[in-house]
């Protein structure tokens, strides 16, 4: 996958493409891996890096939605458990599953809990994880160590999906390269080009270099998240929003403070949100929060009061409760919820299902849903896009493909043996991840490489503003060439 030969495809004017697909995140990717899987001649344009807005900052799981089972969305969390044991299958080396423990400080939850998770694991059907069951106080301490034990009667233990997201993202890309589609990131699309009032294809622009280009193609994606909005406005000046942005953020902990490898899940909070303390890369991910009313952008940032929020949560299931010195990372994603019919509730009541909207000049649209029915969402989109751009039909391929879901540095030849030394010395990435993430993977910026060809900055903040100069350099002789 290399940037320079995906640049050469955009510029030949004498393509149509099939399929053109604005937006590089996990609906983008999936889209892309789809349409070129079935034939379809592939263009995807993202405005920065793969992964970049929300689909990189996730909660790290591929799930079901315990929550939504409550909310009585029994279709969706049986889509999602199936498209999570999919994922397991398709991507073994960045979906693993994880074992969570629901604790009980009141006599019934642990009873009352096993009854919701039971039909959890049986909505799974044969692609569940494991079995759900009751713990003791000794039992759930044992799993976890530094939970608080004054008034736990016990627990539930339940598996879910963990993934790396980032990674994953950039495996759909390189999959979708190799199946023949054309993924251009640091791409912004600026103009829809019309034909007889029919969208046709899109101007866009070079970041890097500022090289602007115009393709045609015969239906055009919207699958830009939390920008949704912004593209059907290129189409439609007048069109009305259907996105409802909500905020989550999350904390980076050391592993010390939850002292085992099995997650918690605290099933109501304050606002609503599920409560998740996860192991993750040697570190503690807690999260999330939902604030609604946010402003739309690129790199949005954790509030204060969201981050005092977390460890006041924090500090009320484990014996040792952090503070704000304690907090290794954070990072903010945007939710793109597609707004209900009715204005009641707060965001964390919307639904996570997905909705596809055509505009009358042909423009498809697809919005909502969640990290972990990606693959199901790409295939309800190709196939309305296929409608609208009469291209022939051709059956999705995506539910048994295997994703490139190694990191193109294990087929590396070491040129030189300096490429093995670290980064960093409490981190596992070395040089030739580096090289290896510009030369094979696309990387163009140092954020590229620290957050999300590697995950540095999402694991110590302090670790990575240390690295930085040193992957600039690689970076800039990478990007200059022999």
């Amino acid at each position: 996958m290399n940037r320079s030969s995906m640049l050469d495809h955009l510029a030949d004017t004498s393509v149509e493409w099939d399929v053109i697909i604005i937006g590089g995140g996990a609906t983008g990717l999936g889209t892309a891996v789809d349409a070129s899987t079935r034939g379809y001649r592939t263009l995807l344009l993202e405005q920065a890096d793969f992964g970049q807005g929300t689909s990189s900052r996730s909660t790290k799981l591929v799930h079901g939605g315990v929550r939504y089972l409550r909310n009585g969305e029994i279709g969706l969390v049986r889509d999602s458990l199936r498209e999570r044991g999919r994922l397991l299958r398709n991507a073994p080396n960045l979906v693993s599953a994880l074992p969570f423990v629901v604790p009980g400080y009141r006599w019934y939850e642990r009873f009352f809990y096993g009854v919701g998770l039971t039909l959890y694991d049986l909505l799974a059907g044969k692609l569940g994880i494991g079995s759900t069951e009751h713990l003791s106080q000794a039992g759930v301490l044992e799993r976890i160590p530094n939970l608080r034990r004054t008034g736990l009667h016990g627990g539930t233990l339940y598996w879910d999906g963990q993934f790396d997201d980032a990674r994953l993202a950039i495996a759909m890309a390189r999959t979708a390269a190799e199946k023949g589609a054309t993924v251009i990131n640091h791409i912004k699309v600026g103009e829809l080009i019309k034909e007889n009032g029919r969208v046709r294809g899109v101007a866009a622009v070079d970041q890097q270099s500022g090289t602007e280009y115009r393709v045609t193609g015969k239906v055009v994606i919207n699958a830009t998240g939390v920008f949704t909005d912004e593209v059907r406005q290129l189409d439609d000046p007048k069109a009305g929003k259907v996105i409802e942005p909500s905020q989550g953020i999350h904390l980076v902990l050391d592993r010390e403070f939850l002292g085992g490898d099995t997650a918690i899940m605290i099933p109501s909070t304050d606002d609503g949100r599920v409560l998740f303390a996860i192991p993750w890369h040697g570190r503690v991910v807690l999260g999330t929060t939902d604030t609604p009313g946010v402003p739309v952008e690129l790199e949005p940032r954790p509030q204060e009061e969201e981050i005092a929020y977390l460890i006041e949560h924090a500090g009320r299931y484990l014996t040792k409760a952090p503070n704000r010195a304690d907090v290794r990372a954070t990072f903010a994603g945007l939710r793109p919820l597609v707004r209900p019919k009715s204005e009641s509730g707060t965001t964390a009541s919307i639904s996570r299902d997905h909705s596809l909207f055509i505009s009358e000049s042909g423009l498809v649209t697809i919005a909502g849903g969640k990290w972990t029915t990606y693959r199901k969402m790409a295939e309800d989109t190709v196939n309305k896009a296929a409608e609208v751009g009469g291209l022939p039909t051709q059956p999705c391929r995506t539910a048994d493909l295997t994703l490139l879901d190694r990191p193109a540095a294990e087929a590396m030849t070491f040129d030189d043996p300096s490429w093995l030394e670290k980064l960093h010395p409490d981190f596992p990435w070395r040089i030739a991840d580096v090289v290896a993430a510009v030369r094979f993977e696309m990387a163009q910026t140092v954020d590229d490489v620290l957050s999300r060809r590697t995950r540095l900055s999402f694991l110590d903040e302090a670790a990575a503003s240390q690295c930085a100069p040193q992957v600039q350099e690689i970076i800039d002789r990478e990007l200059a060439g022999p």
